[in-house]
């Protein structure tokens, strides 16, 4: 079924709105035909389906709701163009529910699910997973999938098998939630600087924190205030809630242990394990926090201030640097790029602490496991359920979520060949309401082909490949890559070919035992503050908290989670 079909079946799903609309059902329920009939083909692995092409097969298409648990989302409305196209396709419409605790965490809500017994058909739980396995919540989709599951299995391909549960257990649980095959093609999660200082050097960029240093306090030295006025801020993190992980946490292993992101953990060359905020190499970076914080180049309010704070301080363009995951700060940018400050925006750089370490930023760690959709026992129809999935794995259904409606969002040039209009390029740079507008990406948890994947024929199954990532550099990155010699901003990295791939999965993403859950969180609990006091009091106290921390940590289980987390990788290396 071609991509113009489901145009057709958009426009009829657009008529019966109304009747789509009213088949929800309860908590823990679905409403349609029951298990239905299909005509895909016998898997076997191969990815195809009794429609030509590979495309996903005529299927049945009665109405069907299925309640969605998303834990990583806020963009709830599934009534929208890519939505509704999917519901065309599939006779699904989704109900989507999201945390609703003043945390963001998911586990309040997983706990009164198992409490009550009582689950939405599809859930995306992060982290929580292991306790709904635990519980019997979740079903092993392994049949099914080897039934109605041919694109599932074309998605994840060799990596297929990573997806079993393990520890003795061969079912598979949930589908990972990460790009599969994806190519980095943005940097992100360690240090970034505005396009208009590396113009001021002539684009000389840092790799080492020293220069990066030099770098920032130049820059503010030349410009203490901005046009309009505001006094120059040199590094901005956001360390008052779970964000410290974001800015404070996790680029401390990129850029202090030069090591690619494991959660919490540093993996050695013989696979030991160890909490990473007690290395020396963290504790020489947290202190050069301290020192950047005692002499005002760290924002004085980065451990008090809010996200909102943060992220609309970064709007205002005064900040000069900082040190977070491009999908956090994506929103300032937004606003600066509308604003017409594109020179403000951020460029990522290869800064480790020191000059013999290599930034592991483009590091393939293999596909993401532990974090992903699930089907619960409480579904009323597992196997629509598993078609849908199945869909979403499709070249059909892959391209509509990522691409979204053609004629709409993309166009189709004589060669065959799929883009995008500048138009349409600067309402998904600049509109942080895109995504909910349209339904392209919209909905956090999906199975996916990451950016730069391609098909059997070379095609993209998103916008974002190395070609259409340089094309749509706006004026400050493009002169950056000018002057580089290079295609891409990641290109001055070392390079994916220059790191061995890991045997193991990142470790933040496994679904890990509970026991060693609650040791890392006691850590976490710890750390979080130990690291901001360390950095907040006067540099001359810092080896004393750093003792103290480090000794609280020990006292607390520090070797003990590190003798488990040893053993937890062990067990996945078998």
């Amino acid at each position: 079924m071609k991509m113009r079909k489901v145009m057709a079946l958009f426009m009829v799903a657009s008529m019966t709105a109304g009747l789509l609309a009213g088949c929800g059902g309860g908590s823990g329920s679905s409403s349609g035909s029951g298990s239905g009939t299909t005509t895909t083909a016998a898997a076997g692995g191969s990815g195809e389906t009794a429609a030509a092409g590979g495309e996903a097969a005529a299927d049945d298409l009665t109405p069907i709701t299925f309640e969605y648990y998303n834990a990583d989302g806020r963009n709830d409305v599934w009534d929208n163009p890519v939505g509704n196209a999917i519901t065309a396709a599939t006779g699904v419409t989704l109900k989507i529910s999201y945390p609703v605790s003043s945390t963001g965490d998911p586990g309040e809500d997983i706990a009164l699910m198992i409490a009550n017994d009582d689950y939405p058909d599809l859930i995306y739980s992060k982290q929580s997973v292991t306790d709904l396995y635990e519980a019997g919540a979740l079903i092993d989709m392994s049949d099914l999938i080897d039934q109605y599951g041919p694109n599932i299995k074309k998605m994840y391909g060799d990596e297929y098998d990573k997806l079993r549960w393990g520890s003795g257990d061969d079912g598979i649980y949930q589908l990972s939630y990460a790009g599969v095959r994806a190519q980095t093609l943005t940097s992100g999660g360690t240090c970034q600087i505005q396009f208009a200082v590396l113009a001021e050097n002539d684009y000389k960029y840092p790799t080492t924190l020293d220069e990066y240093e030099k770098m920032i306090k130049d820059y503010l030295a030349a410009h203490p205030t901005t046009d309009d006025g505001l006094e120059m801020i040199g590094i901005s993190q956001v360390a008052s809630d779970w964000h410290w992980m974001i800015t404070l946490g996790n680029p401390a292993g990129f850029i202090a242990d030069a090591q690619p992101d494991n959660g919490q953990w540093l993996v050695d060359e013989n696979n030991n394990v160890t909490y990473k905020h007690a290395s020396d190499d963290e504790k020489e970076y947290f202190r050069w926090l301290s020192r950047m914080y005692d002499e005002g180049i760290l924002d004085p309010q980065f451990a008090t201030q809010t996200e909102e704070d943060y992220i609309a301080k970064l709007g205002t363009g005064r900040v000069v640097a900082i040190t977070d995951a491009n999908w956090h700060y994506g929103p300032a940018e937004q606003v600066l790029i509308a604003d017409g400050k594109v020179d403000q925006t951020y460029c990522g750089l290869p800064v480790t602490l020191r000059a013999d370490q290599k930034a592991p930023s483009l590091l393939y760690q293999g596909l993401q496991v532990g974090y992903g959709l699930g089907i619960s026992k409480s579904c009323q129809d597992p196997v629509r359920a598993v078609k849908f999935l199945d869909y979403l794995c499709s070249d059909e259904g892959a391209r509509l979520y990522k691409w979204g409606i053609e004629g709409v969002n993309y166009q189709i040039d004589d060669e065959g060949n799929w883009y995008r209009t500048p138009e349409e390029i600067a309402a998904s740079q600049s509109d942080p309401d895109y995504s909910k507008k349209t339904g392209i990406g919209n909905y956090t948890g999906f199975p996916i082909y990451g950016d730069g994947a391609v098909d059997e024929n070379g095609k993209p199954y998103t916008p974002n490949t190395r070609e259409s990532v340089a094309a749509e550099y706006n004026a400050a990155q493009k002169a950056a890559c000018d002057a580089w010699g290079v295609e891409l901003l990641v290109d001055i990295f070392p390079q994916a070919d220059e790191f061995e791939t890991p045997e193991f999965s990142p470790l933040w993403a496994y679904a890990t035992p509970q026991e060693i859950v609650d040791l890392q969180n006691k850590l976490d609990e710890i750390a979080w503050p130990g690291i901001v006091k360390c950095i907040t009091e006067p540099l001359d106290n810092f080896d004393a908290n750093w003792e103290t921390m480090v000794q609280t940590l020990k006292d607390n289980g520090l070797d003990e989670a590190n003798e488990k987390e040893t053993a937890f990788l062990a067990s996945k290396l078998q």
